[in-house]
């Protein structure tokens, strides 16, 4: 297979929060690096207002002038107010971000060497996402099975050769300096991705960024935030993922303010334990 690469970006959270100065040195960044893909890995949004929506449709967009993109909803993307535990059905929680995203929850994206598929993790307050902290409640995500399922069929009907890629929103290996999980049941959680049969894991969620594998075996990139709330008051980072046949590089790409753009910093290189 040729060299595959994918930008990946996440937790810009549009409204308050996010650092427009960073927005745009990465709208003139990403498309510049010419990847293959951009994965937008969730919390667009800080209140899931339209406004917020309307701004980060825009900076989708001008990513997408340059290679196909992928985006999923985070947890602050969904309006689990308007129907907290699925009392009044799980579609109103999505509302707002299928009027500016489109439909599906789960996308799919095909490139060539490479397949990516979305499995949603983002619920709100849900059964499934609840753990025994109480400052979880719609913070926490979970992963259904179903979700796994759709991404394990996807892969299997992949071309022989081409890298399998699972995109979720909340980080699936402990923050290096939070030391939290974002999935409730992450032992459970952590099972099926392993039996997906995906090579790389893209995520975000933990505002910090990270590069690891599970139990040694899939490879995980985990995206910074564009906010001034990174963990340790890190600067911001997001990642710049190449796969060749033999191996996956994550590259992370590191805000400089006074340089006014990302400069390469730390590279975490793993094997392809599964290339053909």
């Amino acid at each position: 297979m040729t060299k595959v690469t994918l930008a990946h970006v996440s937790d810009l959270h549009f409204g308050r929060d996010a650092d427009l100065e960073q927005v745009e040195a990465l709208e003139e960044m990403v498309p510049s690096l010419r990847p293959d893909a951009i994965v937008i890995s969730g919390d667009l949004t800080q209140r899931a207002r339209h406004g917020e929506f309307q701004r980060a449709l825009a900076f989708a967009r001008t990513l997408g002038r340059g290679a196909p993109t992928l985006v999923l909803p985070g947890n602050h993307d969904v309006q689990w107010w308007a129907s907290p535990f699925g009392i009044l059905g799980t579609e109103r929680k999505y509302t707002k971000f299928r009027r500016y995203f489109g439909p599906e929850l789960s996308p799919r994206l095909a490139i060539p060497g490479a397949v990516i598929a979305g499995a949603l993790t983002s619920h709100g307050v849900a059964v499934g996402s609840l753990t025994w902290n109480l400052n979880n409640l719609a913070v926490m995500g979970h992963l259904p099975a179903a979700e796994i399922l759709k991404a394990t069929r996807y892969f299997q009907a992949a071309p022989p050769g081409a890298v399998r890629v699972l995109a979720v929103h909340h980080n699936v290996l402990p923050g290096a300096i939070s030391r939290r999980m974002g999935l409730a049941r992450w032992d459970r959680a952590q099972q099926r991705l392993r039996a997906s049969g995906a090579d790389l894991i893209l995520c975000g969620h933990d505002h910090q960024e990270g590069a690891g594998q599970i139990d040694g075996t899939v490879v995980v990139s985990t995206a910074g935030t564009h906010t001034g709330r990174t963990r340790g008051k890190r600067a911001s980072a997001f990642n710049l993922v190449s796969v060749t046949q033999d191996s996956i590089d994550i590259q992370h790409m590191r805000w400089d303010r006074s340089q006014h753009g990302f400069l390469p910093a730390d590279l975490a290189r793993f094997g392809r334990l599964k290339a053909e």
